[in-house]
């Protein structure tokens, strides 16, 4: 039977190519011809491609594995039957899907200087034969990190051979088709880390078809716009979305309009001048296919609100929930919370589970709403506070996005590609790689035990929580993000001074802002040994990451839960560092003293802190947990007094004093805080 229904797909496909239809020449590679696939004569892509066309093409498969764009490469599509064949079928539409094979060593270190000009003449080539026919080349579908060339040159000249398709296609007058973005994103549809599976030769498929028709599905937005959304004030601000090829988009709100054409890929984007706060508006954006209208829209300041559990911590969790609670109702604060479908308990998860995962089936789907005590109980506890102190104190609307996600490492929210040119080590089988934290594998192979798949997804994976709860966002216009994360790193806190900058470098590119700001926070107190160089090592991030600022929470730590319950303080002091430093209010401490430099002078030793002004104790007792050493770094208790607005520390048993450290406990009852009452990290001068 199946034989066949593969001869009658042959037979409808390829081998009828009757007058009055449409012909597609699909060529190409392997990818093309559908190596690996089960019945590639009806799964390879064209095949797919021709079932979603219709009667009125005839789509032909000219792929040949192992071909190189490339006419002194090892194995040149030009020399090739099926480039005969291809050209015996003059096409009307001609897809060229040819380059992957030219990252080979053989081919593009030798022979990259003629890859344009012998894309040209393939190109050309086509023309001759039907002059009136219509070319798109395409971007190379991906190479993963999984090859084995793919460090020792292949990720590299995959880079170069990309652009240089991308410049052919510019100045050469035919179509680009990106067969990297649809699966970029989707390691798990690359078995062998180069040919898709069938779903992914699905995804290739609908990617021209796309092409060929213009038919995108019509107007859409991502689901981040919604009634009762906040949009950034005060800057350039752009709305982007897709429709189908050509389509006049018309853009609305506060009499303003803008208008523009969605491009032949589907996508369209306006930039509309910048709006003053206020509201409610309405924003309209129309097309042809369809016209949406989002009501009760606010202009503010939005912001983000992730990393784990602790910013994922619930105002129904917090000591003041009951008060915060009750007075919760703010229509000028909006909520955006993206809430997992599934928690990363100590659990094996289902095949449904394990496949939306791999799907990047995440998030349950969210809509903005305003704050309200029913909402506000379920959203993040520290994100509540912080927003609440935006609003109160700028008199603005304000719009929050929380994302966060309970355990998740730094690593999984950064982008692929960051990793895959920064540290491509840690995208290596995260349920074993020793850069991932023990808890954090552990608990992600427990997960996905069920799993037959070697590629299998899962929320802490490198990459993950990026892919499936950053680009749903959609380049949203946001004003900064507030961070709490760490405790899924702590383990190695060089690594996490490599990862913290290079997630905030992702994120800053991803949004098109180099400057924007982050405020973190500093891990708080708890019974963990490595925690004391942990919280150092996030204070000294914050002079090497510029427009990132530093929330102590050590004083507000519990030494037997990983989730201190004060966080109406923690939400409060990033809101004082943006108030400072994003929104220039002078008159607002941003912080509690934070160590400058410390100078030696007889056996004593003298530290100095910015944010100094006021210094005192918090409970009005002696000072304590400083610690002093000499150059055998043996550390011991110091006296302290508080002298001048600096701090004086000595001890008897150090005479000539090197080192000193405060807090440096993973519990700590440290008591040195300035006149705002607001606490000193702890630190070390090592």
């Amino acid at each position: 039977m199946k034989k066949i229904l593969i001869f009658l797909l042959l037979l409808s496909s390829t081998s009828l190519w009757s007058k009055g239809k449409i012909k597609v020449a699909c060529v190409g590679n392997s990818v093309t011809y559908g190596y690996l696939l089960p019945d590639r004569e009806i799964n390879a892509y064209p095949f797919q491609l021709q079932r979603m066309l219709g009667d009125g093409y005839e789509v032909g498969n000219f792929g040949k594995s192992g071909a190189t764009l490339l006419n002194h490469g090892h194995r040149p599509y030009m020399q090739q039957e099926e480039f005969k064949k291809a050209m015996a079928f003059a096409a009307d539409r001609v897809v060229i899907h040819l380059g992957l094979n030219d990252t080979d060593p053989r081919d593009w270190p030798n022979y990259r200087d003629e890859f344009i000009n012998d894309y040209r003449a393939l190109i050309d080539s086509f023309r001759r034969i039907n002059p009136t026919c219509k070319i798109w080349i395409c971007r190379l579908s991906p190479i993963t990190h999984l090859h084995p060339r793919f460090r020792s040159g292949t990720r590299d000249w995959y880079g170069q051979i990309q652009l240089a398709i991308e410049n052919i296609a510019t100045h050469a007058n035919v179509g680009l088709i990106d067969f990297e973005e649809g699966l970029f994103n989707r390691p798990d549809l690359l078995p062998d880390a180069l040919h898709p599976n069938i779903e992914g030769a699905g995804i290739l498929a609908k990617t021209v078809y796309s092409t060929l028709t213009g038919n995108y599905g019509g107007l859409q937005m991502p689901q981040i716009y919604s009634d009762n959304m906040v949009l950034q004030r005060d800057i350039p601000l752009n709305i982007s979305g897709t429709a189908n090829a050509g389509e006049k988009i018309s853009v609305e709100i506060n009499g303003q309009k803008q208008t523009t054409n969605a491009s032949e890929n589907g996508k369209w984007s306006v930039t509309l001048t910048p709006l003053k706060a206020g509201g409610p508006y309405t924003l309209s954006i129309q097309a042809k296919s369809k016209k949406l209208l989002y009501k009760n829209v606010l202009v503010g300041e939005v912001w983000i609100c992730s990393g784990q559990s602790n910013m994922a911590f619930m105002l129904k969790q917090a000591v003041t929930a009951k008060e915060a609670i009750a007075g919760a109702k703010n229509p000028a604060i909006r909520l955006f919370d993206m809430k997992p479908r599934w928690d990363t308990y100590a659990v094996e998860w289902n095949a449904s589970v394990l496949d939306s995962l791999n799907r990047l089936q995440y998030y349950k789907d969210a809509t903005w709403k305003e704050c309200e005590p029913e909402n506000a109980a379920s959203f993040s506890a520290i994100g509540y506070y912080f927003g609440k102190m935006l609003a109160d104190s700028l008199g603005v609307p304000v719009g929050l996005i929380n994302n966060a996600v309970g355990g998740s490492p730094c690593e999984s929210w950064i982008d692929r590609r960051t990793l895959q040119y920064e540290l491509p080590d840690m995208l290596n089988d995260y349920t074993r790689n020793d850069m991932l934290q023990d808890w954090v594998r552990e608990r992600a192979a427990l997960n996905v035990k069920q799993s037959k798949n070697k590629q299998q997804r899962h929320p802490y994976e490198p990459c993950y929580l990026f892919e499936s709860g950053i680009l749903p966002l959609a380049q949203y216009t946001v004003k900064g993000v507030a961070w709490y994360q760490g405790e899924s790193n702590a383990h190695n806190m060089e690594l996490y001074e490599k990862l913290f900058p290079m997630m905030v470098n992702s994120w800053r590119k991803y949004w098109n802002n180099p400057s924007m700001p982050f405020v973190y926070v500093q891990l708080s107190s708890l019974n963990r040994p490595s925690w004391p160089w942990f919280r150092d090592a996030q204070r000294r991030l914050m002079n090497q990451i510029s427009d990132a600022y530093m929330v102590v929470s050590s004083d507000r730590g519990d030494s037997l839960d990983v989730h201190p319950r004060m966080k109406k303080e923690i939400g409060e002091r990033a809101g004082r560092w943006m108030l400072n430093k994003v929104y220039k209010h002078d008159g607002v401490t941003p912080s509690g003293p934070l160590f400058r430099s410390v100078s030696f002078k007889d056996a004593v030793a003298y530290i100095t802190f910015d944010y100094a002004q006021g210094l005192c104790t918090s409970d009005g007792k002696a000072l304590r947990s400083f610690e002093i050493a000499g150059e055998d770094k043996v550390y011991y208790s110091a006296s302290a007094e508080i002298m001048d607005g600096k701090v004086k520390i000595w001890s008897d048993k150090v005479n000539n004093p090197l080192f000193v450290r405060y807090g440096w406990q993973p519990f700590t009852r440290a008591n040195l805080v300035n006149g705002s009452g607001l606490p000193a990290s702890t630190f070390g001068n090592e």
